[in-house]
């Protein structure tokens, strides 16, 4: 089927089998972190403080790993960031253990997570281009690497969830130790070959590399107008996710369960938003899908706010992660087969850091706005934002357009 028609590669193959494994206890992991959180805290602030402590090197770190990942083995990276992370996730399981989980041990344990993972996402994001075979099937490999994340984004959670209410977070956190297996395995099994390419890679400075990536990016104002809208995208919609907890238990009035139903349903919109980056054509145009995308998500974002029943509420959580799967799965193919290979790992830096590194600090912007001034209206303050993201990016487009047929008129 054309739809898995990345998978006859056996490295995709490999690296598919073991990250489905693997992110299903790394999403039980996650529930079982924030629902924690809040049970401690009972804060809003603290749930998006966690969240920017553990997501936060991605900001700081990222534009400079990007010319690390340049001059280096991307599969030998990834090895070695499993095998951190697997490290973690064993400490973390030992302090619950032995009953010295608190929100400080929580914050210390994420930050170190958060500095492996931004080495390790930056080194898988460049690393996917060498599992397949071909170029043309590079969309189609991204998106089922989508679809796989956001599969396990909708089991894990509904599995956690229930493990987290009948026998407590040790168990979740020991799951996901376990998990980190299976992936190592698949890793040790894979044949990579990474002297194809456009182009050598180069060693230098990592200061250098970020110069070098955002002088390519002055250079590719296509590029840089979708790291824009990531960007804004992370700090004032995306953070959304953090809330979630506090969605279920203070509008619904629910508990561990209720949370999970959430995360599934935002895992399932992923999940959908993610096969349907898989049948992408090459002639589609990508932003705009990321236009629409952006649109979609704000409208979703007020529907949530303003719903009274927890089915419309879940309906309208599938609909904000379907838009911002799709949103950020057309960033990212965009950019990767927009790019040149040689400076690929640092403009995939500068996604990250608008992805992951702006999204911890919009985390921790929209608790203490929720703590102020409640849940509610902070949906319909984000949801309002994220429609106008769109709009603004509307307008950037029609003027590029314009600006493009007055130059080819004029030449």
């Amino acid at each position: 089927m054309q739809l898995f028609r990345s998978l006859r590669y056996p490295n995709f193959r490999l690296s598919i089998i073991g990250q489905s494994i693997s992110l299903i206890g790394t999403w039980m992991q996650r529930i079982a972190i924030s629902w924690m959180v809040y049970e401690l805290t009972d804060s809003m602030f603290w749930l998006g403080f966690v969240s920017f402590i553990s997501l936060s090197p991605s900001l700081f770190l990222s534009p400079f790993i990007g010319s690390f990942v340049d001059g280096r083995s991307k599969y030998k990276l990834v090895v070695i960031t499993q095998i951190l992370l697997m490290i973690q996730a064993g400490l973390l399981t030992l302090v619950v253990y032995l009953g010295m989980a608190n929100v400080y041990w929580l914050c210390i344990l994420g930050f170190i997570q958060g500095v492996i993972n931004a080495f390790d996402v930056l080194g898988r994001q460049s690393l996917l281009s060498y599992l397949v075979g071909s170029r043309k099937d590079l969309p189609n490999a991204i998106g089922l690497n989508s679809s796989v994340f956001n599969a396990t984004r909708m089991i894990g959670p509904a599995v956690g969830g229930f493990l987290l209410s009948s026998y407590g977070e040790l168990v979740c956190f020991s799951v996901n130790f376990v998990s980190f297996v299976p992936v190592l395995i698949t890793l040790f099994l894979m044949n990579v070959d990474e002297s194809a390419g456009e182009g050598k890679m180069t060693k230098g400075s990592t200061w250098q590399g970020l110069v070098d990536g955002f002088d390519y990016l002055k250079r590719s104002p296509h590029l840089a107008s979708l790291i824009i809208i990531m960007s804004f995208s992370s700090l004032i919609v995306i953070p959304y996710t953090s809330l979630l907890p506090a969605v279920a238990r203070d509008l619904f009035d629910g508990n561990e369960t209720t949370f999970s139903w959430f995360e599934s349903a935002a895992g399932f919109g992923a999940m959908i938003g993610a096969i349907r980056m898989a049948t992408l054509k090459s002639g589609d145009n990508l932003r705009y899908r990321v236009l629409f995308a952006a649109l979609i998500m704000g409208a979703s974002l007020i529907l949530l706010a303003y719903s009274h029943h927890l089915f419309s509420a879940l309906l309208f959580t599938v609909a904000v992660s379907f838009a911002m799967m799709m949103q950020n799965s057309s960033v990212n193919t965009y950019i990767q087969t927009h790019s040149m290979s040689a400076y690929r790992g640092r403009i995939m830096s500068y996604y990250v850091m608008a992805f992951q590194g702006v999204f911890p600090i919009g985390s921790l912007i929209i608790g203490a706005i929720a703590e102020g001034i409640g849940i509610k209206s902070t949906l319909y303050m984000m949801g309002g934002l994220g429609v106008m993201i769109s709009v603004c990016y509307y307008v950037y487009l029609r003027m590029h357009i314009h600006r493009k047929l007055f130059s080819q008129k004029g030449s």
